[in-house]
């Protein structure tokens, strides 16, 4: 075994060096994982961007990257349910499983939670982490390390299917066809949408989005999106609006977007703090309007819907990069944003 790794540090806003670092000891509770995956996400970019993500500041050198899967190659004294070599994908949040939020089985909302790559916590762009042994879930063999690791932003998208309370043969609205819109598409057909429609301004994403199952998407710099869902819906409009776009006119078209009586289903961050929306709108429509943060109780759904035989990730997974690439990679998913949806990260 190794005593030392390799691992891609952020260590000023727009600068990540490639360093070596020991390899971690897993505690009693732990296992230690030799990564094998990591996906890289919208937040990360933000971080290599701006250091920062509302109140969680980067203050020393960090190793981002949270959308991971790998193989444990040593377990700590107390695990029972793990054995070196087993192949697992990873849930980066590690909550106290103490306070109310825990206990009542809303463990997102922990407020003692360690999240791999959210300041001060140490993430994934490593060859090795030490995590502890029940955020981690054994996969079959048959699933590749690249859909393991995308199990983390589908948990987004199925925690949001469930927020909404989506019912067989509705018909949903995604704002926004990055990878979290395109993984929640994913998860509102697993759970039974009936027509599920992407929306946003780049051909490119709605491209992806069909090729993954979408009923019908609409471009917004071709149409107008209120219009483009009346006539998509002969005038009924949706039955779920899902926004995953972190844009206050998204927020405020979702609202258009759905009927009387029904429900809107918040995602994305704006770089605003306030977003204006028409509280009588609301209020006259007895709009249910819900929050999304990370997610609960996902995991095992989210590997019986990547092990489905056929599942093909392609129009999601952009590009593949090594980890002494990840520098490239940030830089690629900034430049190339809209012809980027996914790169991920093999160590």
């Amino acid at each position: 075994m190794e005593s030392k790794m390799k691992a891609a540090v952020l260590t000023e806003p727009g600068k990540i060096e490639i360093q070596e670092r020991p390899v971690p000891v897993p505690g009693p509770d732990e296992a230690l994982v030799r990564i094998r995956a990591v996906g890289l996400c919208g937040s990360d970019v933000h971080y290599y961007e701006h250091g920062k993500i509302g109140p969680y500041v980067v203050e020393k050198p960090i190793v981002l990257g949270h959308e991971a899967a790998g193989d444990v190659v040593a377990v700590g004294r107390e695990v029972r349910h793990l054995s070196v070599g087993q192949r697992v994908t990873i849930e980066p949040g590690v909550t106290c499983g103490r306070c109310v939020h825990c206990k009542s089985g809303r463990y997102n909302l922990c407020p003692d939670v360690r999240f791999l790559a959210t300041p001060p916590y140490d993430g994934a762009f490593c060859e090795y982490i030490a995590i502890r042994a029940d955020f981690l879930y054994p996969i079959p063999d048959s699933m590749s390390y690249e859909k393991a690791a995308l199990i983390e932003p589908l948990s987004v998208g199925l925690h949001a299917v469930r927020r909404g309370e989506i019912r067989a043969g509705e018909t949903v609205v995604i704002m926004g066809m990055g990878p979290i819109g395109i993984l929640a598409l994913l998860a509102a057909k697993s759970a039974g949408a009936g027509r599920v429609i992407g929306v946003d301004l780049e051909a490119f994403r709605l491209e992806r989005a069909l090729r993954m199952g979408a009923t019908d998407v609409v471009n917004l710099r071709e149409e107008d999106g209120n219009a483009a869902i009346l006539r998509l819906t002969d005038g009924r409009k949706a039955d779920l609006a899902i926004e995953t776009a972190g844009n206050g006119r998204a927020a405020a078209s979702a609202l258009q977007a759905v009927r009387r009586g029904s429900r809107v289903v918040l995602v994305g961050l704006p770089q605003e703090n306030e977003t204006p929306l028409s509280i009588p709108y609301i209020v006259d429509n007895e709009i249910d309007i819900r929050g999304v943060f990370r997610y609960h109780n996902t995991y095992p759904t989210g590997i019986s819907i990547m092990a489905a035989e056929g599942l093909d990730l392609e129009p999601v997974i952009t590009d593949r990069m090594t980890l002494d690439e990840t520098p490239r990679a940030f830089e690629k998913a900034i430049r190339e944003k809209n012809r980027t949806l996914k790169i991920v990260i093999c160590p």
